[in-house]
């Protein structure tokens, strides 16, 4: 179903991947083409195509938001659900359980790419993909796989320069670190994370937070294995290093996900000689690009991720103005 509006036309789509179906928005911008197009690829868990998700509160998503953007810039877009999020969650999850693993999440994208270039309003020339925390390794990943249709450059938004199983860690101690025995607690969790990678239940013992304990059980809930395996040793730094298109890396410095500078440099040296890579580390972004106006001393995950998708939260001016400068000077 099409309806115009000011940002020009929105179009559903949907494309076969192996017994299920992704479904996706595509949005193309007024007037006859062709346009540069966007993939956007969303963060962990059941992040749907506009970058809700049912563990945050609100339907105000970046995902959302970054496809009006670039509508006005005159350049399309296309978001899609991962077929673990979304309105067709329950008729497709249980298709998908011991299914997915990193390369399905890289096969949704390739997907949504090959939609694009059937269309002849789309430069098949000029598809970027913009990936957000996890959804940048998947980014990373399709380019590393020497696609048909390659992408012309990757935006990665809070990409974990450092293994993503490290980076949970080092939020999990910043919380110890404010509560008695927190380092006798982390050693616990350490435990049980070991057990985990070794392909053993996770056995967390009964006096770690309850946080802590849903954390381990989503990890080994069966849907999610074998990706949560993969995905706990995986980072973007090791990926950068490789590839052969332009990057633009933003991590802004009010992102509590990732850090922009213990996940910024190792990703700096990962692209060390490279003028075609971009860093950005805008100084009122969060982790979803969102304009985070507290002072970062003053917040907390508690505090700051319940207002990722608030009715009044906006995409950072800095962040709109750089992907907006970076993809005009590829296009």
């Amino acid at each position: 179903m099409t309806a115009p509006d000011s940002l020009g036309e929105s179009s559903e789509v949907s494309w076969p991947l192996g017994t299920t179906t992704v479904h996706g928005t595509m949005v193309r911008p007024p007037g006859p083409g062709p346009f540069p197009d966007v993939v956007l690829v969303a963060g962990s868990g059941p992040t749907d195509r506009d970058w809700n998700s049912p563990l945050l509160p609100g339907p105000n998503g970046s995902g959302r938001l970054l496809a009006e953007m670039l509508g006005r810039a005159g350049i399309a877009s296309l978001r899609y659900d991962k077929r673990a999020s979304g309105p067709h969650v329950r008729e497709t999850i249980p298709q998908l359980i011991g299914a997915i693993t990193m390369q399905s999440h890289v096969d949704e994208l390739a997907g949504a790419v090959r939609v694009l270039e059937t269309e002849d309003w789309v430069r098949s020339d000029r598809i970027f993909a913009l990936g957000n925390s996890e959804g940048t390794l998947h980014a990373l990943s399709y380019q590393l796989e020497g696609p048909e249709i390659p992408p012309a450059g990757l935006i990665l938004a809070g990409p974990p320069g450092r293994g993503v199983g490290i980076v949970t860690r080092s939020q999990l101690a910043a919380q110890a670190a404010g509560i008695e025995d927190g380092e006798a607690l982390l050693a616990l969790y350490d435990a049980a994370i070991a057990r985990f990678l070794a392909g053993e239940p996770t056995a967390p013992d009964p006096v770690l937070p309850e946080g802590v304990k849903l954390l381990l059980q989503a990890l080994e809930t069966p849907a999610n294995l074998p990706f949560a395996r993969e995905l706990w040793t995986a980072d973007a730094a090791s990926l950068l290093g490789r590839v052969a298109v332009p990057v633009l890396v933003i991590i802004g410095k009010k992102d509590l996900q990732v850090d922009w500078q213990a996940d910024g440099e190792p990703l700096q040296r990962a692209a060390a000689g490279r003028a075609d890579v971009t860093f950005l580390f805008p100084d009122n972004a969060n982790h979803v690009l969102k304009h985070e106006p507290m002072p970062r001393a003053e917040l907390g995950q508690a505090e700051a991720m319940p207002r990722y998708n608030a009715p009044d939260a906006y995409l950072d001016p800095e962040v709109t103005a750089a992907i907006a400068a970076w993809l005009t000077a590829h296009t």
